[in-house]
């Protein structure tokens, strides 16, 4: 689907006119969204604008990393957008000219719908300048302000996570402090990548207006700065539990290979003179013994005692 949205220069807005019908002479500018596009109208993007099929390609292959790519006529910029819970991240392109802004996507994503209803409210107000410029601001603007719950929310997993270790196993818990890492890995190869990208925004000559516009966008880097620092910090944090519950995990397996060390120390005298008085030989003089057998027990008796309590003395329990 396409929907355009373009602005007279009597701050007029026209909905959905056909690309065919967007007049330079009769509009100041225009936005068309290429919104989950059929292959007939992704072609429009090299038989009507004419821009460059590297970037078309960019368009429809997966991910790419966020960057700007300048040309004499507009700017190519790939952003990307996340998910819910941050796990997947989508690509918007966008190609930013004098007179127009192009954004595609392949799924209807609410940041996109939230920057086309704000763009259309200010543009009939005479006193709110509008163009392709501002319409890109508000689109990175709202793909920014959707990175923050997805951070938010790990580290609010991250402070439960703290609060359940004394409560849940080892295990588990560096099962979540691995998933947690992972998730950070994901936002971290978005959010620093666009971080690069708002720094080349604000110090290129290549963006028209963009030196008008630079307080805005420096507010959006700034946002940026803020959750590259929240995810590396996390990160650290992440970092410092998995440590923290494999050394809980080695001391324990150390204290259970103790544990299991003393118990087989204590019998392996024990299982000699079992082993001694099992063999069965004929000529066995104790076997004739009357009190053999409460000897031999309470002998036993006495040396598994005595080897408790030197473990006792040299602090084996403890």
């Amino acid at each position: 689907m396409i929907r355009t949205l373009a602005v007279t220069h009597d701050h007029q807005v026209h909905l959905d006119i056909p690309l065919t019908e967007l007049d330079p002479l009769k509009f100041q500018w225009f936005w068309a969204d290429f919104q989950a596009p059929t292959s007939r109208e992704t072609e429009l993007l090299g038989t009507y604008f004419h821009f460059h099929p590297l970037e078309i390609e960019d368009c429809l292959n997966d991910v790419q990393r966020p960057k700007m790519d300048p040309h004499e006529k507009y700017v190519f910029l790939i952003t990307h957008a996340l998910g819910k819970g941050g796990k997947e991240a989508g690509e918007v392109d966008m190609f930013l000219g004098r007179t127009f802004l192009v954004t595609f996507h392949f799924e209807r994503m609410r940041e996109i719908d939230e920057a086309w209803e704000r763009i259309r409210t200010r543009a009939v107000d005479p006193s709110k300048k509008t163009n392709p410029v501002a319409a890109a601001y508000l689109v990175l603007d709202a793909l920014v302000d959707e990175y923050f719950p997805c951070v938010f929310g790990v580290e609010d997993e991250l402070a439960d996570l703290e609060e359940k270790g004394r409560r849940e196993s080892v295990d588990r818990l560096l099962a979540q402090v691995f998933d947690l890492r992972s998730r950070l890995l994901k936002l971290h190869h978005t959010i620093v990548p666009m971080r690069d990208l708002l720094y080349r925004i604000i110090n290129s000559q290549h963006v028209d207006d963009s030196q008008e516009y630079r307080v805005y966008f420096t507010d959006i880097y700034d946002h940026l700065l803020k959750l590259s620092e929240m995810i590396d910090s996390n990160r650290e944090m992440t970092a410092d539990l998995r440590d923290s519950y494999i050394s809980l995990n080695s001391n324990r397996m150390n204290g259970i290979m103790k544990t299991l060390t003393v118990i087989t120390t204590i019998f392996m005298p024990l299982t000699l003179i079992a082993g001694i008085y099992g063999m069965n030989f004929e000529h066995m003089p104790e076997l004739r013994w009357k009190y053999g057998y409460f000897g031999v027990l309470g002998g036993m008796l006495f040396l598994a005692g005595a080897m408790i309590g030197w473990f006792w003395r040299r602090g084996w329990f403890k």
